[in-house]
């Protein structure tokens, strides 16, 4: 058995690709354009990680500019120094979190909620559609809500937040 016997770790739904062969890369600046195998190019490339949160170097998937996964990569580490460098910047941008420090008020009117948070970035608002949709638990008392624009909004520990914090979070959840 060889090494190219192994599974590969990117999967697509044409033809397996493999790490090394994929080259990502800003073009023009600021957006993000993906070569594979040096005769495929796409251009308007999203990096997302898949799943899940609490491991964010695994499972990153990479979409056309029409949301078709193009490839799924298993390991960020498997990418060459170039490309895994464009991945970091791209899933540190894409992921930009704020921390939920105190939340200072709460509303609910026909199933949309809405936030006024201090974060460790300054104070926030944000909007919310569906509660349910917006929350992610990544533990009982670790919890992550992405607002309607896309922002995320990390609340580490619930149980070690203050009382009117609490209180709040309660009437929503």
């Amino acid at each position: 058995m060889t090494a190219s016997d192994s599974a590969p770790p990117c999967r697509t739904l044409e033809a397996p690709l493999r790490p090394e062969e994929l080259q990502l890369y800003y073009d023009p600046p600021g957006t993000l354009r993906l070569t594979a195998r040096n005769d495929h190019s796409y251009p308007g490339v999203k990096l997302y990680q898949s799943w899940p949160l609490t491991h964010p170097a695994q499972f990153l998937s990479l979409l056309n500019s029409k949301g078709d996964e193009i490839v799924m990569v298993d390991d960020l580490s498997a990418l060459t120094d170039s490309s895994r460098a464009v991945a970091e910047e791209e899933l540190r941008r894409r992921y930009l979190t704020a921390k939920v420090e105190r939340v200072t008020a709460v509303k609910s009117e026909f199933g949309v909620t809405y936030w006024d948070v201090e974060t460790h970035r300054g104070t926030r608002d944000f909007v919310l559609t569906s509660i349910s949709e917006a929350s992610q638990w990544l533990s009982p008392d670790h919890l992550v809500i992405t607002d309607v624009s896309g922002n995320r909004f990390e609340f580490a520990s619930i149980s070690e937040m203050d009382p009117a914090s609490r209180a709040l979070l309660e009437t929503v959840l």
